[in-house]
């Protein structure tokens, strides 16, 4: 992140009329500004009192995160596809082809991110707590189109993956 900046004003603003081929005469003013970059604030500490022993966190005690994979490329394209389906379900854009040239790409990527809508949200917490599921992994998985049927394909996904040395799909 960026440190806070600030805009400074260098000098005094600058008009300059410039005739238009109308006939008009177009007003034209230059502002010199410059960005100051303030210093960071420094960062709260805990101060303990002198002698006192340092806490160390206890491993066992620890609770996991909720997804280990906070900020992965499955996680925002969910978001995105999430959010697509909104628009289309409120009419806010009348087909895919508005949303992949809002979104500068192609309609068929932007059709393979949509299927993603269509997961169990059981099937979307455990792949997002799994780091080794990865977008291309789910997208490349032909899923059933029953959501308890889903969740009966990711329970034979995750003990072929423990159990299993060959190719399942």
């Amino acid at each position: 992140m960026s440190p806070p900046s600030r805009i400074r004003v260098t000098g005094a603003p600058r008009h300059h009329c410039a005739p238009t081929p109308a006939g008009e005469v177009q007003l034209e003013t230059f502002l010199p500004w410059t960005v100051e970059h303030r210093p960071l604030r420094p960062r709260k500490e805990i101060l303990l009192p002198p002698g006192a022993a340092v806490p160390t966190p206890d491993p066992a005690t620890e609770e996991a995160p909720a997804c280990a994979n906070e900020d992965s490329a499955l996680l925002r394209a969910l978001g995105l596809a999430h959010h697509w389906q909104r628009l289309l379900d409120e009419g806010r854009v009348g087909a895919v082809d508005d949303i992949a040239r809002a979104e500068g790409m192609g309609v068929t990527q932007v059709r393979r991110l949509l299927r993603l809508v269509l997961l169990a949200p059981a099937v979307i917490e455990a792949l997002l707590r799994d780091p080794a599921h990865t977008l291309e992994d789910v997208l490349r998985r032909p899923w059933a189109a029953h959501w308890g049927n889903q969740v009966a394909q990711l329970d034979r996904i995750r003990t072929f993956a423990v159990g299993g040395s060959g190719e399942m799909d």
